[in-house]
């Protein structure tokens, strides 16, 4: 008998996905899954719950959360040699990752494409501050997935972060770094730095065509200029034209982000230690399912 572990946890977004449990473990009871569960009591302990999944002969991880519980999993997931399945029920607030690979919040249809879906292999960044999957973040207002109550995201759900973002509005940081990349070196005074392995962060469109198993991740620079950076966002993430000045963006497949500056890096929604960032894709390092169309879209490769 296949097995499977459910790892869901209970605290993400509005917290109803115990209400939905039951229907979780029919589904793949009816596939002929044998099923353990097993909910997050506190931070990282996903990780752990992986590692100890991942000494089992596990062949599926079921994640039920956000994408910090999606982070959590991974950092366990890649400590180890075998490499368990993952399928993805998104219960969190914000979804970036599952926005971009389609998957639906609606536990009846995720539950679709991890029964009847693709499995594709996805890059995943290694880096000095863990693994990421999706986003490493430096600068303003990348703080916001995790210094907006958990009350006030519950109760208002996203709008909770737009209401953070408004009161750092005023605060933007002047970040003086050194990046070093494929292609060459950037020195400079900088707003917001992004390493992206997905369409989506924060709910925006920041990659119009991103390829998510190609060994590369792309990376979005925001010079520092004053009395303009918010405007620079506002038209890099509503507008999405192909050049901005004072925006840079590229590919590469290693990168060292030199800083002394004291904002702390964001990885997948979930805050990291300040400081330099060495980081290497790792190609089609885990697989996850998906729907046929998003196979198609964004794992050219596969």
């Amino acid at each position: 008998m296949k097995k499977c572990a459910i790892i869901y946890n209970p605290f993400s977004g509005r917290k109803v996905f115990e209400h939905k449990l039951d229907y979780v473990k029919g589904r793949l009871l009816d596939a002929g899954y044998e099923i353990e569960v097993r909910p997050t009591q506190r931070p990282r302990h996903a990780t752990e719950i992986t590692r100890e999944i991942c000494e089992k002969e596990y062949d599926l991880i079921v994640v039920a959360g956000g994408d910090g519980t999606v982070h959590e999993v991974i950092n366990g997931l890649c400590k180890k040699d075998k490499r368990v399945r993952i399928g993805y029920i998104p219960t969190g607030t914000a979804n970036d990752l599952a926005n971009t690979l389609k998957i639906p919040k609606n536990v009846e249809k995720a539950m679709d494409i991890i029964l009847t879906g693709e499995v594709v292999k996805m890059d995943i960044v290694h880096s000095n501050k863990g693994f990421f999957i999706y986003v490493a973040a430096i600068g303003t207002y990348v703080d916001i997935s995790y210094v907006t109550d958990s009350k006030l995201k519950k109760a208002i759900g996203y709008l909770a972060y737009v209401l953070t973002g408004i009161k750092e509005f005023f605060t933007i940081p002047m970040i003086k770094a050194k990046i070093i990349h494929d292609n060459g070196i950037m020195k400079g005074h900088f707003s917001m730095i992004l390493v992206v392995n997905s369409k989506k962060v924060a709910g925006f469109n920041i990659i119009d065509k991103p390829q998510l198993d190609d060994g590369y991740v792309d990376v979005v620079t925001y010079r520092y200029i004053p009395f303009f950076n918010n405007l620079l966002y506002f038209i890099s993430f509503i507008i999405t034209p192909m050049i901005i000045p004072g925006v840079h963006k590229f590919k590469t497949k290693k990168l060292r982000v030199m800083t002394q500056h004291h904002h702390r890096w964001n990885m997948d929604g979930e805050e990291e230690n300040s400081g330099t960032l060495n980081l290497e894709v790792q190609k089609q390092a885990i697989e996850i399912i998906v729907s046929k169309d998003t196979k198609k879209k964004y794992f050219k490769e596969n």
